[in-house]
């Protein structure tokens, strides 16, 4: 297996710490083009801590910056936010799933932010026995970025749906197999599989830092 490091970190978000800052990359990601919902994504969603949401967070080496983030959204215990606007196909609504949204990178940041944060979201799918991840793609270059990471067409040749929660801009809605993605990406010798399979990143970290010595002792007595 390959080693590589980044110029970022990039992990689970917590709530008192990193949210503020994530609320304000994501009013200069969608200020620009979306100033509608600039002025409510200058504070955390509530879908941001809410059960069944994990938030992740890219940081600046450097100087500790936020410079890219993403939200997971499992469809239990409830259903995913896109899905208040379609209804998915049969044989994909049948799946455990998740939406990957509120996606933001910083003007100028690494152009790793974006595929590092597809694959912590892959990660985290498989390790949550999540077999779907759901994304809306409001651009024509925005789909073939994500079509080159994996993902397909979720509505059988469907235009672009207005989504409420995006600023009810038309979003093309696609579909990446989390089950299937490595048999693919290996069968067709795919860039993919290397990165995504082959590649450790020790920047990424999906998991919670061990507790201190002595912390599990003093959480009990608490208790």
């Amino acid at each position: 297996m390959t080693t590589a490091h980044l110029d970022f970190t990039l992990r689970i978000a917590d709530a008192a710490n990193d949210l503020a800052d994530v609320a304000a990359l994501r009013t200069d990601a969608y200020g620009h083009h979306l100033p509608g919902l600039a002025q409510a994504m200058a504070r955390p969603d509530a879908a941001d801590t809410a059960p069944g949401s994990t938030v992740l967070i890219c940081r600046d080496k450097a100087n500790g910056r936020a410079i890219g983030s993403a939200r997971i959204q499992r469809n239990h215990p409830a259903p995913l936010p896109i899905e208040a606007s379609l209804a998915l196909p049969p044989h994909l609504d049948a799946l455990p799933r998740a939406e990957i949204a509120r996606l933001a990178i910083a003007p100028g940041a690494s152009p790793l932010v974006r595929p590092m944060l597809v694959k912590a979201c892959y990660l985290a799918a498989v390790a949550s026995q999540i077999r779907l991840l759901v994304i809306g793609a409001r651009s024509p270059a925005l789909v073939r970025i994500y079509r080159g990471l994996g993902f397909a067409d979720a509505l059988d040749g469907t235009g672009p749906v207005p989504l409420p929660h995006a600023g009810n801009l038309p979003h093309h809605v696609l579909a990446f197999d989390v089950v299937g993605a490595e048999r693919r990406w290996h069968s067709a010798r795919h860039a993919l599989y290397s990165f995504m399979v082959e590649t450790w990143h020790p920047d990424l970290q999906l998991l919670a830092p061990p507790a201190a010595p002595g912390a599990a002792q003093a959480m009990a007595r608490a208790a």
